[in-house]
């Protein structure tokens, strides 16, 4: 459609239809396109693909008017339904200010023959100039006008910074996506169960999943008929579309490549091979929106932080196969506080004040699927302890016969990096699985439903989530292949599909993770591969400093964006926030500086307490353990001292949460066979640590060693997995040739 910009509106035009905004006061009129002629001096800007909605950044700031410049083709789903991935957006501020460049596509009618439409607005050096011709007048008046220029710098600053932030959020994490012709926030048993289906597209959604319903809220209320061309109900979460051959006698990728590997004879695969359609959808909940530390646990509505509804369709021939799963926060009322790297949770409501919250969360969502089966995540153990056991105490009076709850401590279960012994909890379940079903339609209507959801959970629903739904989901899909005669009972899916299926869940892992944490997802190598390797468990760990770093310089601002989108009142004094930003990274470097004296403090103090009066100290340093079965198994570093004096090393194993040191080894010297000192073996740009590897006798037997990097963190890195990283190393001179 072509996008017109007149003295008094922006211009909206397909066919014979037409969509004008005010540039006075945004309000939305539908009119004929013939009404182009009575618009004042239009001019076309280009090409864009729909629109967005309206949105206000600021009270201080102007409408702007969200408009969808860019889009890609995902896929098709069954019915031949095009599916699209907005990849860019376009905000045009509705005031009489010039747009800025909007660099949209040309419209061929218009601007044949030229390279670019005519720029309406001064260049970027024109306008630097006249800004700076304005500034140097201003400086030359009184002090209120000095006072109002101030103003509006730190006003354009700010409007620049959120500006930024909801481009960001349409365009740099693969987010949001639409169908003109198939309704994407219902799954197709609702779909099936649903009365509305002559009804335009945007009557027939799943209000929780309409992203953009507030932005687009005044054009519906304009209640004409006219209107429904214009609204494109738009999803935030993940689609993937993928066909696949189940064939298998077909050669792996390494043996195709292989030159001892014959030419073999080119078959077609449509006329032995049968082919199926997986389709995967996730839709994020537009209630409770937002961050992961700025939203968490339940609100006053019941409503969840990070709810998920995530779809799995298998299409073959004239049958479609739907199987949901649903992810979201514990529903108790629970917090952390970001400004640690890995923050300890807290409890904020009792058991009886939550209870009707809680209640009211699950009404709803028996209410939708009929039944509830709970699997939860979370350590059994340690920090998340209190979560874990404050939503068994909530299930259980709660009492209600529909809802079942399992308790799977993953990091135990798949200590040392053994993720395969998810399918301890798949067998365990596999009754449930099957007694509940799944969704199947044909051209007749529907033959099957799904009786009941489960609702998967860890504390950030996340990547122990999105591993347990991958193996569920697998599962699910195998029964219902085999159903269908697509795959031989007692064959496995072949390896090519496999892989390909793995990839799509790892990919539906990761884009959750951004919208919520803002990096990809941990553990997603295992998801994508089935394999955990050691370049996946340090990827992770850049993913980790990422998500701290993240949270605590920019979540303020996407959260602001996020609630400014739902129509919600920001609570957070942006002005504030912003001209403090300096003096919050003062504030970190303080905190560092603090840190180095209080481990400081700690090597002396266990220094005193380990050695003996006839040694003599040399040297200490708080360092990481870099065993990395402890790393995964624990989720979390290792924290160790290393203190040498002149007869022994000493290494003491801190524990974080009870500020102590639990144990130690004591090695003499004598015992030290070698030090081998260089760079982590990395896949991912330059190595981030320099490791030390401390070799040992233990009682006359070889072939022990400590592993031990420092946990070095550089202020002025860029938070992009640059050695960003919770701890400070305090160093002493060793004094010792040894």
């Amino acid at each position: 459609m072509e996008l017109f910009q007149a003295k008094d509106d922006y211009i909206l035009q397909s066919g014979d239809r037409a969509l004008w905004c005010s540039r006075k006061d945004g309000t939305m009129t539908v009119r004929p396109a013939t009404d182009l002629l009575l618009a004042w001096n239009p001019v076309c800007l280009g090409l864009v693909e729909g629109v967005i909605g309206k949105i206000q950044l600021h009270t201080d700031l102007p409408l702007g008017l969200v408009l969808i410049r860019q889009k890609a083709l995902v896929g098709h789903l069954p019915g031949n339904h095009k599916v699209y991935k907005i990849t860019k957006i376009a905000v045009i501020p509705l005031s009489d200010e010039e747009p800025q460049e909007l660099e949209l596509e040309l419209c061929k009618k218009h601007h044949f023959g030229i390279d670019k439409p005519e720029k309406l607005a001064q260049s970027p050096d024109e306008s630097k100039f006249l800004m700076k011709t304005l500034s140097q007048i201003k400086s030359n008046v009184g002090g209120p006008i000095k006072k109002k220029v101030k103003e509006n710098k730190e006003k354009e600053r700010l409007e620049r910074r959120l500006l930024d932030e909801l481009y960001k959020i349409f365009m740099d994490s693969d987010s949001f996506y639409y169908s003109m012709t198939y309704d994407l926030t219902n799954s197709v048993q609702r779909q099936g169960d649903s009365d509305k289906s002559s009804l335009p597209l945007w009557k027939q959604v799943d209000d929780r999943f309409f992203w953009n319903k507030h932005m687009i809220q005044d054009l519906i209320d304009l209640q004409v008929p006219d209107v429904d061309f214009w609204v494109i109900p738009i999803i935030q979460g993940f689609v993937q579309v993928e066909e696949l051959v189940v064939n298998y006698n077909e050669t792996s990728d390494e043996e195709r490549s292989s030159p001892e590997t014959p030419p073999q004879e080119v078959v077609c695969v449509d006329d032995i091979h049968p082919r199926f359609t997986v389709a995967l959808i996730s839709r994020r909940s537009r209630h409770r929106a937002g961050m992961r530390y700025k939203r968490r646990g339940v609100d006053t509505d019941g409503h969840v932080a990070n709810y998920v509804e995530t779809e799995q369709l298998i299409h073959v021939h004239s049958h479609t196969l739907s199987f949901v799963q649903t992810r979201g926060s514990v529903p108790v009322f629970w917090s952390q506080a970001g400004y640690r790297y890995n923050p300890r949770p807290r409890i904020e409501k009792g058991e009886k004040e939550t209870m009707s919250y809680f209640a009211a969360h699950f009404e709803e969502q028996l209410k939708l699927y009929t039944k509830q089966v709970i699997i939860n995540l979370v350590d059994q153990g340690g920090r998340e302890k209190m979560i874990g056991d404050a939503y068994l105490k909530q299930v259980l009076l709660y009492n209600n016969p529909n809802l079942t709850y399992v308790s799977f401590d993953f990091h135990e279960h798949c200590r040392g990096m053994k993720f395969e012994n998810v399918q301890i909890l798949t067998d365990a379940i596999s009754d449930i699985i099957t007694d509940m079903k799944w969704a199947w339609v044909d051209q007749a209507g529907v033959i099957c439903k799904q009786e009941g959801i489960f609702r998967v959970n860890c504390m950030d629903c996340l990547d122990r989530t999105n591993v347990v739904q991958a193996a569920v989901a697998r599962v699910v899909m195998e029964q219902q292949l085999k159903k269908l005669g697509v795959m031989p009972p007692e064959q496995p899916l072949p390896l090519k599909c496999y892989r390909i299926y793995q990839i799509m869940w790892a990919n539906n892992g990761d884009t959750i993770s951004r919208q919520y944490a803002g990096t990809a997802a941990l553990k997603g190598d295992f998801t994508r591969t089935g394999e955990r390797k050691l370049a996946g468990v340090m990827k992770d760990g850049v993913n980790s400093a990422n998500r701290y770093y993240l949270n605590r310089f920019r979540d303020a601002y996407r959260q602001a964006v996020i609630d400014l989108m739902m129509g919600l009142p920001v609570t957070e004094d942006l002005y504030s926030i912003f001209s403090k930003e300096k003096e919050h990274e003062e504030k970190e470097k303080e905190s560092q500086r603090g840190a180095q004296e209080q481990v400081s403090l700690l090597l002396q103090t266990y220094m005193q307490l380990l050695l003996p009066e006839d040694e003599k100290f040399h040297g200490g340093w708080a360092l990481i353990n870099c065993d990395m079965s402890l790393i995964d198994a624990n989720n979390k570093d290792v924290d160790v001292l290393l203190l040498l004096s002149d007869k022994a090393y000493y290494i003491a194993y801190y524990d974080e949460e009870a500020d102590k040191v639990n144990q130690y080894q004591r090695l003499n010297l004598e015992g030290l066979e070698k030090i081998e000192i260089g760079p982590e073996p990395t896949l991912f740009g330059r190595p981030k640590y320099c490791c030390m590897r401390l070799h040992y006798r233990n009682e006359d037997t070889s072939g022990y060693f400590h592993t031990l990097r420092a946990a070095t963190r550089n202020p002025e890195d860029d938070g992009k997995g640059k050695g960003l990283n919770r701890k400070t190393t305090v160093q002493s001179s060793l004094g010792c040739s040894r």
